[in-house]
């Protein structure tokens, strides 16, 4: 690329300034913990889907102490929906980290927060640049694609030593601790600015070159091969898991749930009981008093990033008395009331089950 060496800073810095977003809830502020949160939410996760969740998030949890102070079942409560729970596990952590090991005060390098539970490289160095001004440099997805594409980046980067190299470009794009930045620098707008370029200009599919700050330097533009990059041979493969899922219920309401086991599918999550097989969950419900004969009901897939679940739900109700005074029916999890299992973190399709249903 044929450009001085803080230029494309220079542009994109220039290019937020002038159309970047601004008014998300999570911008125009040094406040690391704001910033981390929407950084974990954003992980795989659309901003128009983030807005609420993080809106509900900050008000039942203002600070990272209030979060480090919370129970896990009332975080994924929150978290419910947003799916990835692992982050919301990691989230929780990491907040009781902050607060044990750092008195409640975010570490100011990249290289510091790296080391607590759930922040990657890529985060730490979007909570350092943007609260802290650190010169470091970020390399999330869109960013990866961004800076692919302009510098005609074309090795591979399923191989650790090529993923490397990116890194160190990126960080060359960088006016360096002590040397003079071009007007307009800050690394609090480069960083936003990057990430709003792959955001919102150099897209994955139907890229919007011609409004891009960087389109007359953009090697990938000028071969014509913008959908090559970047470039990943290994890919993850997509597979498909068969469950059953058996919703008991009473005329009240309340339903039989089950937390999760750590690790597993929708781990620390309250769920109907879950089943390999429809021949396994029959067999649990044999024998047990007071419900009616399970029935089926329509199977649904649910699509997680890189496996499609195909749910097989079952139902039956308590029969002549209520849960409160029924037994418990399977061998774990217990009766929960109408009024409190929507509050409890759930499986988006199993809430969507109860809710529906």
């Amino acid at each position: 690329m044929k450009a001085q060496p803080f230029g494309i800073a220079r542009r994109v810095c220039d290019w937020q300034a002038a159309h970047g977003r601004h008014d998300l809830p999570w911008q125009n502020t040094r406040d690391p913990y704001r910033v981390w949160v929407s950084e974990i939410m954003l992980q795989q996760t659309q901003v128009r889907t983030v807005i609420g969740y993080f809106a509900r998030f900050m008000a039942r949890f203002p600070s990272v102490s209030a979060l480090a102070a919370a129970s896990q079942d009332d975080v994924l409560a929150l978290w419910s929906g947003l799916g990835y729970y692992s982050r919301a596990r990691n989230l929780h952590a990491c907040a009781q980290a902050v607060v044990q090991a750092h008195g409640g005060e975010f570490p100011g390098s990249a290289a510091q927060l790296a080391t607590l539970p759930g922040i990657g490289r890529s985060t730490a160095a979007a909570i350092a640049s943007l609260c802290f001004d650190e010169r470091v440099a970020i390399l999330d997805a869109n960013v990866r694609r961004v800076l692919s594409r302009a510098l005609g980046f074309a090795a591979d980067l399923a191989q650790a030593a090529n993923n490397r190299a990116l890194w160190d470009a990126a960080q060359a794009l960088l006016p360096p601790q002590g040397a003079p930045a071009p007007a307009g620098f800050s690394m609090q707008r480069y960083t936003q600015g990057v990430m709003d370029l792959g955001a919102t200009v150099c897209l994955p599919r139907q890229t919007r070159c011609g409004t891009c700050p960087l389109g007359d330097l953009c090697v990938a533009r000028a071969q014509d091969r913008v959908q090559d990059y970047p470039l990943r041979t290994r890919t993850l493969k997509r597979s498909a898991q068969q469950i059953w899922l058996v919703w008991l219920s009473d005329a009240s309401g309340a339903v039989w749930l089950d937390k999760r086991p750590t690790p597993g599918v929708w781990a620390g999550l309250y769920c109907l009981p879950l089943f390999d097989s429809e021949l396994g969950l029959l067999a649990a419900l044999a024998g047990v008093p007071h419900i009616s004969a399970p029935q089926p009901l329509p199977t649904f897939v649910h699509v997680l990033t890189h496996k499609d679940l195909h749910i097989h739900p079952w139902r039956a109700q308590l029969v002549g008395e209520s849960a409160q005074a029924g037994p418990a029916v399977l061998s774990s999890g217990a009766w929960v009331a109408a009024d409190r299992w929507p509050a409890l973190g759930l499986p988006a399709p199993v809430r969507r089950l109860l809710q529906e249903g």
